[in-house]
């Protein structure tokens, strides 16, 4: 089926419901001095949603989403939304980007026009790419799944079909989170189309069956136990969303001000923000990726991702080792994040820079160092 163009109208009745509930919030208590120790600091929380309810302006950066080129496309069966912005360039070289969570296609806004056209932000015509930029399943205004299946897996298939049903024969993938696991999905299962995958987050691969683990170098050691004691901490948020996903969605989707302190916790807890995520995302940054969860009801679906990597791990387990060339970008991580010897292990690593700044939202962050990092990779491979 061809693709359709999108325009993004939320109705003017769903934004005064979002005043009217955020105006009749109950909020909890919180222990005194206790800042972001227990979560999400609620004084900054009230501080956010006031913002939300009489400060944010959706309709502009409605508006301005809106200048990105989108479309949907029936993708064998299923209703991807995406951004397909076209290269201004002798041979752009087609991506598709992939997203993770929590966010969304946002996180692409502020690349796509330098790797679109690089000409216009100080760089060269040739190094153009024409950037596909989809909605995850059940993110954003894809189609909600109504089945389940719809994980890491799943995704790579459908966004190699949707790169193929746009004509395009060989392409360029990039991801960080959820989407570095797609990317790496589609350079294992797809390399005669995939020309490359770059990652900026570590992912791993599984091994054939009967190869024994490699005893971990000194460097995976203290990748291993700096992740370990991330995982005592940091990784509650997993372990609900991947048994209980269902629960947890009541709450989130009934309260903005729930949905709100869900996902800002992350955004601050995974930047290189030094504590004060308003360093590295305006409210308005914050409110927009959070408005589209909201506006389109997918923080359920959104969390069901973790159940199905958790419930089907062998099929939403990359299949390693991957030959096809790929480029590890680590930002200033969160702890136990790099380890080239552990990426060397499972993937054909042809590149690895580390940056001293930035942080998991890279291209939110840090999006002119992301793409010339995309760039410098995918030079030799065009």
């Amino acid at each position: 089926m061809p693709a359709t163009p999108f325009t993004i109208a939320v109705p003017d009745e769903a934004l005064d419901d979002l005043r009217r509930r955020l105006a009749h919030t109950r909020w909890p208590g919180e222990i005194a001095g206790s800042g972001w120790t227990y979560g999400t600091n609620r004084d900054y929380l009230r501080e956010l949603c006031d913002y939300w309810r009489d400060g944010y302006d959706w309709r502009a950066h409605e508006a301005a989403l809106n200048r990105f080129p989108q479309f949907t496309a029936a993708v064998d069966g299923y209703r991807l939304h995406f951004v397909h912005a076209r290269g201004a360039g002798p041979r752009p070289l087609p991506l598709v980007f992939s997203h993770g969570w929590p966010g969304s296609f946002v996180e692409a806004s502020k690349i796509i026009g330098p790797l679109t056209d690089p000409a216009a932000h100080g760089g060269d015509a040739a190094d153009a790419f024409d950037v596909v930029a989809p909605s995850l399943p059940g993110y954003g205004f894809s189609e909600i799944p109504a089945v389940a299946g719809y994980g890491q897996a799943r995704t790579a298939e459908l966004f190699d079909a949707l790169m193929r049903s746009l004509g395009y024969d060989r392409y360029a993938a990039q991801g960080g989170d959820w989407g570095a696991v797609i990317t790496g999905h589609l350079a294992s299962r797809f390399p005669e189309r995939v020309v490359g995958a770059h990652m900026n987050m570590l992912v791993g691969a599984r091994r054939p069956g009967d190869e024994p683990p490699a005893p971990p170098s000194a460097e995976e050691w203290r990748a291993q136990e700096a992740a370990r004691q991330r995982r005592e901490e940091g990784t509650g948020y997993q372990r609900i969303q991947g048994t209980r996903p269902q629960t947890l969605a009541y709450g989130l989707t009934d309260s903005p001000a729930g949905l709100a302190g869900w996902i800002v916790e992350k955004w601050r807890e995974w930047s290189d923000c030094g504590g004060d995520v308003e360093r590295r995302f305006t409210k308005d940054e914050l409110l927009t990726n959070i408005s589209i969860y909201w506006h389109t009801g997918t923080i359920n679906s959104s969390t069901r991702y973790y159940y199905e990597s958790a419930h089907d791990p062998e099929r939403n387990g990359i299949a390693g080792p991957v030959a096809t060339p790929c480029a590890f970008a680590m930002f200033k991580p969160i702890p136990g994040a790099r380890s080239r010897a552990r990426a060397e292990r499972d993937f054909n690593v042809v590149r690895w820079t580390e940056f001293d700044r930035g942080g998991h939202f890279a291209a939110m962050e840090e999006p002119e160092l992301l793409v010339q990092d995309i760039r410098e990779f995918f030079r030799p491979l065009r």
